[in-house]
């Protein structure tokens, strides 16, 4: 049986035609001093919390393709526990999301137990 991946992403590419993840979003607004203090507490603790727990694929920190994209396993709940607290912020803010899941979201250049992270087919963003 395939895999499942999930997406929180923005519903609007931004200006370079990428879907921002629900990560980025509420990174913006934080780093933008945009949240409210209990906002921010959310994001601080469970940012530092998921830095913690899960491995940073190392493809963030070499920039290694910019259209890549991370994908969460849709089996891996302890990493999706909390995603929907970063959602409410979004919500707050009126910043529209959506979640998108797929069976295949692209060529995986990074993958672990919990997330992956992939290019999609150029010009094309999974929207399954």
């Amino acid at each position: 049986m395939p895999v499942e991946y999930v997406r929180f992403r923005s519903t609007s590419p931004n200006k370079n035609g990428l879907h921002v993840g629900v990560f980025g979003l509420v990174n913006g607004l934080g780093r933008n001093w945009m949240l409210a203090p209990d906002e921010w507490r959310f994001w601080r603790e469970n940012n530092d919390w998921y830095d913690a727990a899960f491995p940073q694929p190392p493809v963030y920190r070499e920039k290694v393709h910019p259209r890549a994209a991370a994908w969460f396993k849709s089996t891996a709940s302890d990493f999706l526990e909390r995603v929907p607290g970063y959602l409410a912020i979004l919500d707050a803010h009126r910043i529209a999301w959506e979640e998108v899941r797929t069976t295949d979201p692209g060529t995986i250049i990074y993958e672990d137990e919990y997330q992956v992270v992939a290019i999609p087919v150029e010009g094309e963003f999974p929207n399954r």
